[in-house]
Formats: C-alpha cells, structure tokens, sequence
C-alpha cells in the first residue's frame, strides 16, 4: 500500500471542443507516464471510447481505457465512478495518472465533490480541471445568443433570466477550471482568438491561463502534474448549481439513428450540415459504411461544420452498418424530423 494518492486530471469542454484529440494526444506523449481513462459519454452510442482505444499504446494499453456510456458520472457515483476507479486502481500495474473525459454536457463540479466519497477519497486526488473551448464557436457567441444584451438586461432587473442552457454549462466548466486550452485556433484567426479570450476573461471566476491549441497539441507538463487538490477548493471553483444537492440533465436528449450502407459520403455530410442548420443540432458523432469501401468512415459535426474520415478497416464478420448520435436541446428534439433529414 502507498500513502500517496493517485492524480486525476479531469477534462471538460462544450461538445466537439477537442477533448478526445487531446487525449489521444497525451496517450502518444505520456513522458513515461503509465495512463489509464475514463470516456463518459452522453447518450448510448459509445464513440469517443473506441476512437481512444484505437489509440492504445503501451503506456495506455486497451484494458485501460473504459466507457461509462448513456449516464453523467456524477450522478451514478456508487454504481459506475467508485467501481470504475476501485477497478482501476487494482490493475497491476496500477495507472500513474488517470484521465477523465466528462461528456461535453457535464457539469464538472458533481464529478469533483464525488472525489470526496470515502471509498476512494484517501486514495485519488483531482490534480488538475482542463476546460476545453472552442475559440471559433465561443468567438461567435454560440453559449449566448447575445451575451452582453443578456448582462444588460440581468443588471436592469435580477427578475430575469435570459441565460441558456448551453451558456449555463460553458460558464460552469470554465468556472472550474485550472487550466483553459482554446482548441481550434487555427479556425479561428487572431480577431476569434482575442474575442474568444475576452468571453473567457469575463465569465472566469479567477484569472486562469488560457492556452492555444491545434489539434489537441500541447506538452503534457502544462496540464499534467498541476497538483491542484480541486477537491478540497471546491468553494473557488463557481457553479449556477451551488446550494443544488443535484443537477438535471433534461435540457439535451439525443436520437441514435440507424441506417445502412451510405452510397455517398459528401451527400450524407451535406444533409448533416443541413439537419443541424435547419433544427438546430449540436453534435452529431458517429460512424458510416460506404458502400463499395473496406475501411470505415468516423464522421463529427459541431453544428453546421462536419468532418469525416475513414478511421479503420471493417473487421472480419463486424456488420457493416451506419449509426450517428445526434444531440440537441430537449425542446429541440424532433426525431421524425432528424431521421428524414438524414435520409434514414
């Protein structure tokens, strides 16, 4: 038995900020580290864990690496989070350091107060929080419809509230933060990276490094090894739910669409770039088998803009078939209305 707690980096951001490029970033350049992760996904179609375990390397074997999918982690903290890091920590050998990425739509402050519950708490710390934020879409307002209208309107009378949902979970997980990587800045130009970096300064509880990335690139020794402790400064780290004993995940449903093999993969990407123009989809995420291809197509949308590459070959006897998790808010919802728009 060692004294010394096993660090736990949790890491955040709205969806299609980056965080599975970073962690399969880190997965490559562990500086010796051996690493082990934990993937919460939201909804129950588990695509970012199998991207990272496409990744698997020595220092991050497959076995270490395990989905948590279609629940918050937080909120099933006897029954997923205290077994998956008791199992964890079991592994001969045990992980050095343990990632964890939070579905984009967690709130990260349920996830630090779990790190206090006794069968772990003398045996993990939160070395550090890392949000992740994506400097085109925060540059463009995307968590706000207008941010400065809505802090106009909030001072002229606290009665009300215009704040969104999604403003509410970027706020929160800048809020607990250690460390900030504005991710896409290549996307974003130096007037995004800058209006970006105000949206941050304003909305962040205390002054924190913002750091750009491309590409989930970034040396491991600025957001490893921080030795923050966030469990034990839970009061410094603001939350729109401090004084909730719960929070509520009803503001985002998801639909899991299932379809066959897909004759044209540009077109496909084009009615996803529609769909989410015309319904206001967040996140799209899945994988596609064209037909007439052995290898098959990852396809990720953040709203409008969609990327697609062919990730890997079909493996001998899997069933080549189509399924994309699309994510909205719950009022949003309209499955009839996302599966014609896809063609399903």
């Amino acid at each position: 038995m060692t004294l010394t707690k096993t660090p736990v980096t949790v890491i955040t951001g709205f969806l299609g900020s980056g965080k599975t490029t970073l962690i399969s970033h880190l997965m490559r350049n562990a500086g010796g580290r051996r690493l082990a992760v934990v993937v919460n996904e939201f909804g129950t179609l588990g695509v970012d864990g199998e991207i990272l375990k496409g990744c698997a390397l020595p220092d991050c074997p497959e076995e270490n690496i395990v989905e948590l999918a279609n629940g918050c982690i937080c909120c099933t903290v006897a029954d997923d989070f205290v077994p998956t890091v008791e199992a964890l920590l079991a592994m001969t050998p045990p992980p050095d350091h343990i990632l964890i990425e939070t579905s984009g739509l967690a709130l990260p402050k349920p996830l630090l107060k779990a790190f206090d519950w006794p069968d772990i708490r003398s045996r993990i710390t939160v070395d550090g929080v890392i949000a992740l934020a994506d400097a085109e879409a925060v540059a463009a307002g995307r968590f706000a419809p207008d941010v400065a209208a809505v802090d106009a309107q909030r001072a002229a009378d606290e009665s009300i509230d215009h704040e969104t949902p999604l403003s509410e979970v970027f706020e929160d997980q800048i809020g607990c933060a250690d460390v900030v990587l504005l991710t896409k800045a290549d996307l974003a130009g130096p007037e995004g990276i800058a209006a970006a970096r105000a949206v941050i300064a304003a909305e962040a509880p205390r002054p924190l490094p913002v750091v750009e990335v491309t590409e989930g690139a970034v040396d491991p020794r600025v957001i490893l090894g921080l030795e923050a402790a966030a469990e034990d400064d839970l009061h410094a780290r603001k939350s729109h739910h401090d004084g909730h004993d719960d929070h509520e995940h009803d503001d985002f449903d998801t639909v899991v669409v299932e379809m066959g093999e897909v004759a044209d993969l540009n077109a496909l990407a084009a009615r996803i770039e529609a769909m989410a123009r015309d319904l206001d989809i967040l996140r799209v995420k899945g994988y596609v088998s064209v037909t007439g291809k052995p290898m098959r197509a990852l396809v990720q949308a953040v709203g409008a803009r969609v990327r697609h590459q062919f990730d890997r070959a079909w493996k001998p006897g899997e069933a080549r078939a189509t399924q994309l998790v699309v994510i909205a808010e719950h009022d949003r919802v309209d499955e009839a209305a996302i599966k014609a728009a896809l063609g399903a």
